[in-house]
Order: C-alpha cells, then sequence, then structure tokens
C-alpha cells in the first residue's frame, strides 16, 4: 500500500495543468520520484546557470523567474501561480536554468526529477504534448514580450497585463474587478516599467475613467472602453 505521503503528492500531482489528465496508475508512477518543496517567502530554488534537474510545479503560493544584472537591477520574466510549472523546455532540450526561481509568497512546489520524467514522456503521448504545449506558449509569450517591450507604449501593456489576468467569464461580461496577482513592483518589473512609472500610468488611467484602483484591486467599469482605447 502507498504511504499516506505518496497519496498526498498524486493528489498535488493531479491538480497541476501538466498532469491533469494522467491515470491514477501514470500520477502513481510519477509521484515515487516527486519530492515536495516547501518554500518560504524570498526563499531561493535555483539560480541562472545550474543544471535543470527536473520540473518544477507550484501547487500553492507564487514563484518569480527573473534575471539580475551586474548592478543588481532586477527584470521578472515569469510569474508561475498555483497549477502551474517550470523546466519543461530545459528538460527536453538540456539546458541550464536561464533564469532564477523564487518564490514569492510561502508556496508548496513538487519537483519532478529528470530521470522519471523522461521514460514518462515516451510512455505517455499525452504527457509529451502537455510538455511541448507548455514550451511552446512560453516561447510565444516571450515573443509577445518583445513585441510589447519594443511597439507598445506602458499604457498598452499595462492594459494587456489586465486583459491576459481576467478569466473566460470576466473577459465576456461588461464590467469586471480584478485582483492583481503580486506586488505593483513585481508587476511593473514584468511589463519592463519602473514601480513609480506603473504607478503614474495606474492613475492616468483612472483619471481617464478606465479603471478604478482600490490598493490590490482593479475595477474596469467597461472592457470594451478600454479594449478601444489601448488594445
Amino acid at each position: 500500500m502507498d504511504s499516506p505521503v505518496k497519496l498526498s503528492i498524486e493528489a498535488a500531482l493531479s491538480k497541476t495543468l501538466l498532469c491533469a489528465d494522467l491515470n491514477s496508475t501514470e500520477l502513481r508512477r510519477i509521484a515515487h520520484s516527486t519530492r515536495e518543496i516547501y518554500a518560504k517567502k524570498g526563499e531561493i530554488l535555483f539560480h541562472k546557470g545550474e543544471p535543470c534537474t527536473g520540473v518544477h510545479l507550484v501547487v500553492s503560493g507564487q514563484l518569480k523567474l527573473a534575471l539580475v544584472s551586474s548592478v543588481g537591477k532586477e527584470k521578472i520574466v515569469e510569474l508561475l501561480g498555483a497549477g502551474q510549472s517550470y523546466g519543461e523546455d530545459l528538460l527536453l532540450a538540456e539546458r541550464p536554468y536561464g533564469v532564477y526561481g523564487e518564490a514569492l509568497s510561502d508556496s508548496l512546489l513538487l519537483h519532478v526529477s529528470r530521470q522519471a520524467l523522461l521514460p514518462e514522456i515516451e510512455a505517455i503521448p499525452a504527457l509529451a504534448r502537455k510538455m511541448l504545449n507548455n514550451a511552446a506558449n512560453r516561447t510565444h509569450t516571450l515573443v509577445d514580450d518583445v513585441e510589447a517591450y519594443s511597439l507598445h507604449s506602458g499604457k498598452q501593456r499595462i492594459v494587456g497585463f489586465l486583459m491576459h489576468e481576467l478569466d473566460n467569464e470576466q473577459a465576456s461580461a461588461a464590467d469586471a474587478v480584478l485582483h492583481l496577482p503580486a506586488h505593483k513592483g513585481v508587476i511593473a518589473s514584468r511589463l519592463n516599467l519602473t514601480q513609480e512609472h506603473f504607478s503614474r500610468l495606474l492613475h492616468e488611467l483612472q483619471d481617464l475613467g478606465l479603471i478604478v484602483v482600490d490598493g490590490p484591486l482593479i475595477r474596469i467599469p467597461c472592457l470594451d472602453r478600454l479594449r478601444a482605447a489601448f488594445v
């Protein structure tokens, strides 16, 4: 009989996007080579240049993927929340980490080892497709980011970010209320803006009547008007 710890890991794996479609036997095999990581806020899980030894999956909390310059300037590349994963593309390409990973809040993650995943990729076509899909989506997102940084204004980047954060039900409604997924300074770095510039642009959008800022809450009175103005 499996131990309670393994059952707990199986349940956690099943709630991630990468493993949600696997059956109980497949989950059990992967769980045997999966370890839990309880990361405190600010804890570094891996550094740029280190070998990628497997895939990290976020069960709860939030993970920041970022770069830092020689003078300490940080650029946030991606924010990962519950259910998301990182490392599929690196594992397939046998590349080291290109960013560092830091817990933005107390987080529970799972680490599935490379040795465990490689045979499962061959045995489970659905898992292979999901890993390729995640890798392709990450590449597509990076291309979108380059386009936004190069061709879009700061306001356009903020509006694009807000629209991206809406779920399908919110996006089809007339108005919406959005809870920012991270501190404003973190989001500013993600959008290649300074925190001061980000805050100023939020106030300008509010002065235009396009949004209402209430701490971490952003109310959008008319989605169509916001889209028409900047998207």
